[in-house]
């Protein structure tokens, strides 16, 4: 990594601030994970605001999408936009197809390195695990880079065979049979009653799958203390092939953003990320593929990439009425530095709130109750984090792969 920089005033003229304004905005989702608004709606059952606030900052139980399964699909989305202004900068400067491919796959090793080590922070052992969304951006990465120099027909034949293909080998893998033992890969009665799917679309059960026969093989490959048997949330090392496809759609959309710098293409924007979100919601309807984020089903990709374009082009909207951008400083600064807010995200936490309830009086955090006390926190650590990022901001200093 290293470290660089360019003020937002100063920004080239090929910069596109609705892209950094949608990153920031992602990366704030992130963030807000440290106000605990699931754990606080737990203590207010019959509250249906909390139940609202508190289902979209936790992932759905496996169908269906809430505010926070957008993070990690507009992340990637968003790498793949970056990666086509990335690629005609590089050629502009008369880099090499070796030069760029040999720093795509150092992007790449870096990537699935943090994301492992970042699995690993409370393991004895290093933790080899691959469903981080740093490691599932590196292992599509350099694909996606090799992708990205076809023309854009290319790109969306490759991106509708990704899906395709990921389908049929799904489909065709067995479904357990009716004497399987759930609880032996996590499953519980309860959870099976409420989320399981059937009939052609039990498919794609939670570890039930082609998904999780594949990482009892792969992922028992590395020294780890005990077997491999799940992973208790459902995700899996496989999801990088359909991630793949997000950040392609990313890729396609930077193309479009490059072509038109002068006024962003949105009706072509909204319109594909309604095909898009139709096309899924078709899939998911008729039973042919569910919507399912832990898995990233093709219907999910499609689902989520549509939301990811109708998001970017809101942004791009919002930027276009309001010429001043004032009120996207915020998301600026915190989008600009995406890499350095999802480290803080993950190793400052536990620190900056230790040294709060160590510095200031304890009666701050439960001035609006007991059951409050982790949105007082939160909101501290939030603020504390956006300086830190304001800092760096202000001070050009960027993280970069």
């Amino acid at each position: 990594m290293s470290s660089n920089g360019t003020h937002a005033s100063a920004l080239p003229p090929y910069r596109n601030i609705a892209v950094d304004a949608y990153r920031g905005f992602v990366m704030l989702l992130m963030l807000a994970e440290v106000m605990h608004l699931s754990q606080i709606a737990q203590s207010f059952p019959h509250s249906r605001l909390w139940y609202f606030l508190g289902y979209n900052q936790s992932h759905a139980e496996w169908v269906g999408m809430s505010l926070h399964d957008t993070i990690q699909p507009s992340f990637t989305f968003l790498v793949g936009v970056a990666l086509s202004y990335s690629l005609r900068s590089r050629q502009r400067k008369g880099e090499s197809f070796l030069h760029q491919f040999a720093h795509t796959l150092w992007r790449s090793v870096i990537l699935i390195t943090l994301g492992v080590f970042l699995r690993s922070l409370h393991a004895q052992s290093t933790n080899y695990t691959f469903e981080d969304t740093l490691t599932q951006i590196g292992l599509g990465y350099s694909f996606a880079f090799l992708i990205a120099q076809l023309s854009s027909k290319w790109i969306w034949s490759i991106f509708a065979s990704i899906l395709l293909l990921y389908w049929l080998a799904w489909a065709l893998y067995p479904v357990p049979s009716a004497s399987f033992n759930y609880m032996s890969v996590g499953i519980t009665p309860a959870w099976q009653s409420q989320y399981f799917l059937h009939g052609f679309a039990a498919h794609w059960n939670k570890n039930a799958n082609l998904g999780l026969a594949l990482d009892q093989r792969f992922l028992n490959l590395f020294p780890r203390p005990t077997r491999f048997q799940f992973n208790e949330g459902g995700y899996l090392t496989y999801n990088f092939i359909p991630t793949l496809g997000t950040t392609l759609l990313g890729v396609l959309t930077g193309r479009w953003l490059i072509a038109s710098p002068a006024a962003v293409p949105l009706r072509k924007l909204t319109q594909t990320g309604a095909w898009l979100i139709a096309a899924g919601l078709l899939l998911h309807l008729t039973g042919i593929n569910p919507i399912v984020k832990r898995i990233w089903t093709p219907a999910w990709t499609l689902f989520s990439g549509g939301v990811c374009l109708l998001m970017l082009s809101a942004f791009s909207w919002l930027l276009k009425s309001n010429k001043s951008h004032r009120f996207a400083y915020p998301l600026l600064v915190i989008g600009a530095n995406s890499l350095a807010a999802y480290l803080m995200a993950h190793l400052c936490e536990e620190f900056i709130l230790r040294s709060l309830h160590t510095h200031l009086n304890a009666h701050l955090f439960t001035l609006l109750g007991p059951p409050l006390e982790p949105l007082i926190s939160g909101c501290l650590v939030l603020l504390i984090y956006f300086y830190m990022l304001r800092w760096m901001y202000e001070n050009r200093i960027f993280l970069r792969v």
